[in-house]
Parts: structure tokens; C-alpha cells; sequence
């Protein structure tokens, strides 16, 4: 019998032995006692003979379990739990015919604290601390919950019941059917869902406030919050009101559920999560908060919002048919939310600020340890580790960059028909390209096979000899390796102006590109110019490769065509986008050791007069990337590479001001946040004393305007810059207001900058209360984030020697991979990568392992740079020149 059984162990999915068609699920949770029973009734198609039963279930008591059919009931002679595999084998005596049959089990289990399954969460109560209970089943944790078949495919109705105590709120997919009173106690009954997969399966049981709206097509969408705070919860709801209305038109698919509900719970380890009729939040990420939310929170919410919305179609009504297609959900959903966003606020300009996503997908598709986007899932718990940049920042940029190439019309058209087609089933990228190429009479699955397929992405080399362009395409790697690989690119390039353009597929390793007929309807005939003239004007023909940045490629450029670029930035004649992509394609080959460091400073010198949002953003990150690694190869410099930075970002500072004015463009209150943050960061000291005084103005005065919610953070960093192991006073007093303030905002901020400090005893007392339990489990993330450039090595060094409380602590959920992602990489030294590789070899840990792989290659690829940049001895002759540049 072992024999038998252990066929089943240690394979990617089920057996294809039965399939569910309904579960009738009564769950019992005990909030005081922080466990749960239930009892599940699965209607089963058996659709073999067979003496198992295979399922999936983790770290549940099965107490009973009977299999009934047309024949007669059977109880198993053996229940098998394996804790590797996460499955349930039930063994019968007697060969369960195919047919139908209903198998009912009893189980319990305990509400866990690591944010997975069923668990535990806790709010105060009128002063008092109490439990309440919410879910996160994605990806495979509904077998936490209850035993299940717990892959996507594997559609099924439900029918749930909860006994939850009677002044609580109980939610579900579906509205309630129902409620029967018993005392303290009462059972509610929910309306059976249609088909769905068991990862979207949810439920909340606590104590909420609720608002209401109704949607044009009669949809209930209400929002759940924790008590008092009802009014914050008014903007997420306009926008999953709106953004139902956006979706329904633009689908012709109505949406299929009778309400859609979005509660905010006080402990949740995503931002959201787009549960079927029941979108759960974190309370930050839906709560917003007229005072004290700032401007990058506004934007949050709203893209967060459409996102999960969207998802009631894209992935709730269509369903990838595994987790290698998990893109197709959240590429599209992503997507499709800037679109969204765009409708509500075309003010905001948000698909200049969707290039932030696609330089994420392109940074993270430039490492050999990436993956591609149709990434193949051996085992289901791994699933995890690639909610990452290829499948949402990689994904949504490679859809945009295809309806770019087919237009607005073609692709809405396909969407609407792939919806409509595979509503209520599951789909395979295959499926999508399918009906694009159906709709739009092209080979759409030849192109795309080549970004879905493989890993990465081309670098195009672009040289012009006289009319004519001479286009390479090879994969960049950031490592600097040479590796095979070709795309089918859809290239589109500007010459001198905008109007005079030219699109063409890219589908060899290089291609001639005739342009004189371009460079001829620019104006007069360059041969009948004076040579002076001429001469000029070739200097000034400008030729831009990846027009608005539509395209997830990069391009390298010849020094001449290079230098032509930097002298229209300087002249104002690209946009926004353009000047974006140009400033992030430069950083990404300086990295790669493609070009020197000496020719980024020099190209960041040309943004000096640079206001637009997106492009002082990225200026930003540029000067943060450059400055990791000058610490360690020209630590002698520092300083005056600082100072440079400082110069550079001042002319915006002098424009914006500390001061928010009334009715302010809603991308000039974000830059005025980032601008000072990164002047705290470089050590600006006017800027540090001004924070510092408007800081202690607020501990005063909390209604003071001296500070607002988008310059907070700055004075907060600013304040932990200025703290020392012999000077603590800065971090106790943001230590003192985050466990003063009820103002979840709030909080969020102190968290973001206290580990900003570049003194490694008061970033090691920070990291420490993150083992403490004073800062909850899901906030974690916000303190990472914010470690400063100077400590890397000594969170390696923590994060090392806790690593055993880290894993027990936050078990082997979305949580853990945090600690590798925000502190692995931000080490610069091959030797530590050895080290850190050493470690956890001996630390295997499943949930980790592609994220690790990726951190070390990291670490890695700057220690390379770092070598190139020790190489160019003019560089710190050249940083003084620039320091001194006003």
C-alpha cells in the first residue's frame, strides 16, 4: 500500500482521478481560542476506477471522512497526510466506480499568524485587543482552510456557511443567503457562487463600519472598514464603482456577481487580494485619507483598486489553466488598471508614470537567473516566488507594446471575444494569442512566443552611416555574458521631429534601414544647404529608437547619435517619456560595463533644468544606483558625487518648495515628496535643518501645514540621517510618535525611514524590533525597504544571524521572501555573495530559492561594475568638475 501511495508523492499536480463540482463548506472559528472546524461536502465526478482519493490539504486534522454513491457509502481504510507534498491520500478497500459521489470530511485546524489560509488578525475594541479571522488562499492556500482541489483549473460552486459569533460582520464571495441565531453564536448562509477556482474562495469574520454604493447596472459594491473610519474607505469605493462601469463597457461583459465588496483588515501580507465579489486589503492600501495620505498614496489606492477590479474578469471569469499562465491574470490586470486610472484622472498623466513598471521588468529580465514570462511550475507552494517584475512589470509592458503594434480597436475587439469565449473556464496563453490573431488577421503567436517563451529581452545597437541605419538586436544581460536569443520587434523611430517617424518588425539579428526619405520631408534638401549649414543640421538631426518608450527593449546608440540625443534633452525637443527612456537605457548599460561611468554623469548633467515628474524620478533612481556603488570604488569621491546630485536636483527643490499650493498639479505634489527625500538621502544640510525644524514645528503642532503628508518623509529621514549611536534623540522621537499615532498613515511613513540612518548600531536597533513583535508582521517590508546604502553589509550580517527566528517567526509565506529581496542585494562584494550562497545551502528553503538566485546574481553584477568603475581614472577629476557646476 506504501508502494501505491507513493505514486502520488512528490508530482506538480493531482492525479487525474476526480474532478470537484461543488463543495458544501460550514466552517466553525473559535476567535478566542484561534483554531476552526468545518465539515466539507465535495460533489465528485470519479472519472476512473480506483481505490485513492488524492487531494490537497496542510497542516489540517482529518477526524472523519465518508465517500458516498449511487452503490453505497465507504469509508477509507487508510487517510494519508503528507506535509512535503501538501496532499491528502484516502485509501478504500473497495474500487470507487466512475460516476458521481459526494465525499464529506470533518476537519479542523488553527488560525494561524502567518497571514496564509485561515487566520488570525487582531483590532482594538473600545481600548481592548481582539481577534477576528480573514483569509489569503492565493496561491495554494485554500488547503490550509479546508480540503480542497486546490488548483485553478479545477473549477467548482460554492456554498459556504460560517458559525461566527453574533455581533460580528460575516463576509463571503457572495451576498448572504440567510442568518439563523443561537445565542452567542450565529450561522450565516451565502448565496452559491458560480464556477470558481478554490484560490479566490474568501471569507472575513470581524467587527466592521460598511458604506454602500450602487453601480449604473444596479451592482452593490460597499466597502468594510474598521469602526470610525468609514469616510476613508469613500475614494477606493467611487473607484471600484467607476471602474466596474470602464470594465463592463470596455469587455461588452457584464460583471457577473450581484455585489462586490472590498474590506480592509488590519494585518494582510499583499496589498490586496481580488478575491471573487470579495477584494481584501490591507487598511492602508484602501483607506485614504484627506490629510494625512500623501499624493503617491492617492495613485496607490487608485491603480490598486482598478487593478483588482479588473481581475473580477481577468482572472476571477477567465482563469489561467496553471500557474505558468499566471500572467495572463496579473500582466493584464496591471495593464488594463493604467488604463483605467487614465479614464478617472487624465490629469495625472499616468502612462508616463507606467514606465516606473516597465523599467522594474526590464531591470529584473536583464539577469541570467530571470525567468520567462510562461514560467513552468514543478511544484505548486514555488508559485510564490514569481509574483515578481517579469510576470507584472514584464507582462503588462509586452501587452502594451501589442496594442501599440495592432491599435486601440484591434485590441479591445480581441479582449471583449477572448472573454466572451472562455467566460467561466480556464485559457492558456495560446488561447489569447489565438483569438488576437483571429481578429486581427496576423500571426500574433509567432510574434509573441518569442517575449513569452523565453527569458529576457533584446538590447538594439543603433549606428547610422550616412542615410542609412544599421540595426543590431543580441539579449542584454546586466552580467555582461553574451547569450543566444532573438525577438520579434516592433521598432518604431523618430528622426528631428515627432512627425517624422517610421515603424517597421524587427524580426532578424540586424536589418539596413534606408531613412534619406525621412530625412528629406524634414525640410530642404540637405544638398542644396551651405556646408556650414549642413553640418549643423546633421549635428541637430536627433534620431530616437523606442518612441515613448512602447517597447520593452533597450537601445545603445553610437557616441554621434548619442551625442545628438543629450543635445535634444537639452533643448527641450523629447518628450517626457523619451528623455525617461534615454536616462534609463544609459544606467542599464552602465551597469552592464557597456558604457562607462563617466558618460552617465555626463548624460545626468543634461537634466539639470528638468521639471517633469517621471523624468526627476528616474533622475532620482539613477543618482541612488550610481552612488550604491561609488561607496565601495570611489569612496574618496563621495562627497563631491553628492554634491553633484545635490546641484542637480536643486533647480527643481527652488521651483517646488516645501509648501503644497492649492489645487497643485497631482504630479508636482509627487515630485516635491521624491525631490527632498532624495536631498535628505544625499545629505543636503540646508535641506536636513529645514526638515528638522519643520519636524519639531509638528511634534508641537500636529495640525501644523509646516509639514504635509508628501514632505513628511523627508523630514523623517532627514531626522534619522542626523541620528548616531551617541546622538538617539531624532529615533526616539519617531519611535515615540509611531506608538503614539492611531494614524495608519502615519505609521507607514516612521516605518519607511527609521532604518535610513548610515549608523549601523541604530539600524541594527531597528531591525530588531522587527523580531520584537511591537511592529506587525505585514509591516516588515516598509522598514527593508528604507535600510540605508551604508548598511547593507550589516543587515547581511542580522539578517545571518536571526535567520532561524526569521523562520520561525514568519514560516514559509510571501513574508520570508521580503528579507532575501530587500537585503541580499543591496550587498556589493563577490565575497559576501560566496558567503550568502555557503548559508543557504545549508538553509534550503523552497520558498526562497529563485529569489536568492537572482539577489546573489545581483550582488555579483555590481561587484563587476564596481571593478569597471575602479578602472576610470579620470573619474574622480571629472566628479570635481561636475560638483562645482551650478
Amino acid at each position: 500500500m506504501k508502494h501505491n501511495i507513493d505514486q502520488f508523492k512528490g508530482q506538480t499536480r493531482l492525479p487525474n482521478i476526480a474532478i470537484p463540482k461543488r463543495y458544501e463548506l460550514h466552517l466553525k472559528p473559535d476567535l478566542i481560542a484561534c483554531t476552526f472546524s468545518g465539515t466539507v461536502q465535495i460533489n465528485l465526478n470519479i472519472i476512473e476506477n480506483t481505490k485513492f482519493l488524492v487531494l490537497n490539504s496542510v497542516e489540517l486534522v482529518i477526524q472523519h471522512s465518508l465517500f458516498t454513491n449511487s452503490h453505497g457509502q465507504y469509508a477509507p481504510c487508510d487517510v494519508v497526510v503528507d506535509d512535503d507534498d501538501e496532499i491528502l491520500v484516502m485509501v478504500f478497500d473497495e474500487t470507487l466506480s466512475v460516476g458521481e459521489g459526494v465525499l464529506r470530511i470533518e476537519f479542523s485546524g488553527v488560525l494561524n499568524q502567518h497571514l496564509t489560509g485561515l487566520y488570525k488578525c487582531t483590532y482594538v475594541d473600545e481600548g481592548v485587543k481582539k481577534n477576528m479571522a480573514t483569509t489569503q488562499f492565493e496561491a495554494v492556500d485554500a488547503r490550509r482552510c479546508f480540503p480542497c482541489w486546490d488548483e485553478p483549473a479545477l473549477k467548482a460552486n460554492f456554498k459556504i456557511t460560517l458559525t461566527v459569533p453574533s455581533g460580528l460582520i460575516a463576509l463571503s464571495n457572495m451576498p448572504v443567503a440567510n442568518e439563523k441565531l443561537d445565542g452567542e453564536l450565529k450561522t450565516v448562509y451565502f448565496v452559491e457562487s458560480p464556477i470558481m477556482s478554490t484560490y479566490l474562495v474568501a471569507f472575513v469574520v470581524g467587527l466592521f463600519d460598511h458604506i454602500e454604493y450602487t453601480t449604473t447596472a444596479g451592482i452593490k459594491v460597499g466597502a468594510y472598514c474598521a469602526v470610525g473610519k468609514s469616510d476613508q474607505a469613500e475614494f477606493a469605493l467611487d473607484i471600484a464603482v467607476k471602474t466596474l462601469d470602464i470594465y463592463t463597457k470596455y469587455f461588452s461583459v457584464p460583471y457577473p456577481l450581484p455585489k462586490l465588496d472590498l474590506v480592509a483588515v488590519p494585518e494582510f501580507s499583499n496589498g490586496a487580494m481580488e478575491n471573487y465579489g470579495l477584494i481584501i486589503y490591507r487598511e492602508n492600501d484602501l483607506l485614504y485619507h484627506e490629510l494625512h495620505s500623501a499624493a503617491a498614496k492617492k495613485r496607490r489606492i487608485t491603480i490598486f483598486t482598478a487593478h483588482e477590479v479588473a481581475h473580477q474578469w481577468f482572472g476571477n471569469l477567465v482563469t489561467m489553466e496553471w500557474w505558468t499562465h499566471l500572467w495572463l491574470k496579473e500582466g493584464f490586470a496591471t495593464w488594463i488598471s493604467y488604463m483605467a486610472t487614465d479614464i478617472l484622472f487624465p490629469e495625472w498623466n499616468i502612462w508616463t508614470q507606467f514606465l516606473q513598471q516597465a523599467s522594474e521588468g526590464l531591470h529584473m529580465d536583464a539577469l541570467e537567473k530571470s525567468h520567462p514570462i510562461e514560467v513552468q511550475i514543478h511544484h505548486a507552494r514555488s508559485v510564490i516566488e514569481v509574483f515578481d517584475a517579469v510576470i507584472y512589470d514584464k507582462g503588462c509592458t509586452v501587452i502594451r507594446m501589442l496594442q501599440g503594434y495592432l491599435g486601440d480597436v484591434v485590441f479591445q475587439k480581441s479582449l471583449s471575444t477572448y472573454i466572451k469565449r472562455y467566460e467561466a473556464r480556464n485559457a492558456r496563453t495560446e488561447d489569447l494569442w489565438n483569438v488576437l490573431s483571429e481578429v486581427s488577421s496576423l500571426p500574433i503567436n509567432t510574434m509573441m512566443n518569442t517575449w513569452t517563451k523565453q527569458t529576457g529581452y533584446p538590447v538594439i545597437y543603433v549606428e547610422l552611416k550616412d542615410h542609412t541605419l544599421e540595426i543590431k538586436q543580441s539579449q542584454f544581460l546586466l552580467s555582461g555574458l553574451h547569450a543566444d536569443g532573438k525577438w520579434i520587434v516592433p521598432i518604431t523611430l523618430s528622426i528631428g521631429s515627432y512627425e517624422i517617424n517610421k515603424k517597421f518588425l524587427l524580426d532578424t539579428s540586424d536589418l539596413r534601414v534606408d531613412i534619406s526619405d525621412l530625412v528629406q520631408s524634414i525640410g530642404d534638401d540637405l544638398s542644396s544647404i551651405k556646408t556650414k549649414d549642413e553640418v549643423d543640421v546633421q549635428e541637430n538631426l536627433w534620431i530616437k529608437v523606442n518612441v515613448d518608450q512602447s517597447g520593452f527593449y533597450r537601445v545603445n546608440y553610437e557616441d554621434k547619435l548619442a551625442l545628438r540625443l543629450r543635445k535634444a534633452i537639452q533643448n527641450n525637443c523629447l518628450l517626457p517619456t523619451d528623455k525617461f527612456g534615454i536616462l534609463d537605457d544609459g544606467n542599464a548599460l552602465c551597469q552592464a560595463c557597456e558604457q562607462p561611468l563617466s558618460s552617465v554623469l555626463m548624460l545626468i548633467d543634461v537634466y539639470r533644468n528638468e521639471f517633469d515628474y517621471i523624468v526627476v524620478s528616474k533622475l532620482i533612481k539613477v543618482c541612488k544606483n550610481v552612488l550604491n556603488v561609488s561607496i565601495d570604488a570611489i569612496p574618496d569621491s563621495i562627497n563631491e558625487l553628492k554634491q553633484y546630485f545635490i546641484n542637480i536636483l536643486l533647480y527643481s527643490a527652488e521651483q517646488l518648495g516645501w509648501d503644497s499650493i492649492s489645487g497643485e498639479d497631482h504630479t508636482i505634489s509627487l515630485l516635491r515628496g521624491e525631490v527632498f527625500q532624495a536631498l535628505a538621502i544625499f545629505d543636503h544640510d540646508k535641506t536636513q535643518k529645514e526638515a528638522i525644524r519643520r519636524f519639531q514645528i509638528s511634534l508641537d503642532d500636529s495640525n501644523t501645514t509646516q509639514l504635509s503628508a508628501n514632505t513628511r518623509r523627508a523630514a523623517y529621514i532627514s531626522v534619522i540621517r542626523n541620528t548616531t549611536t551617541e546622538s538617539r534623540t531624532g529615533l526616539e522621537s519617531l519611535l515615540s510618535l509611531y506608538r503614539s499615532t492611531d494614524i495608519l498613515q502615519e505609521r507607514e511613513r516612521i516605518l519607511r525611514c527609521i532604518a535610513s540612518s548610515a549608523d549601523p548600531n541604530v539600524v541594527l536597533d531597528v531591525l530588531n524590533l522587527l523580531l520584537s513583535g511591537e511592529i506587525p508582521d505585514q509591516d516588515i517590508v516598509f522598514v527593508l525597504a528604507g535600510i540605508s546604502l551604508e548598511c547593507s553589509e550589516v543587515a547581511w550580517r542580522w539578517l545571518k544571524g536571526n535567520w532561524e527566528r526569521i523562520l520561525a517567526k514568519y514560516g514559509a509565506g510571501l513574508l520570508l521572501t521580503n528579507f532575501i529581496n530587500q537585503i541580499v542585494p543591496r550587498v556589493n562584494n563577490n565575497e559576501i555573495a560566496d558567503e550568502i550562497e555557503s548559508f543557504f545551502a545549508s538553509n534550503v528553503n523552497h520558498s526562497i530559492v529563485m529569489n536568492l538566485k537572482l539577489s546573489i546574481e545581483q550582488i555579483r553584477v555590481k561587484a563587476r561594475w564596481i571593478q569597471s568603475v575602479k578602472q576610470e581614472q579620470t573619474l574622480p577629476d571629472l566628479i570635481k568638475q561636475l560638483a562645482k557646476r551650478k
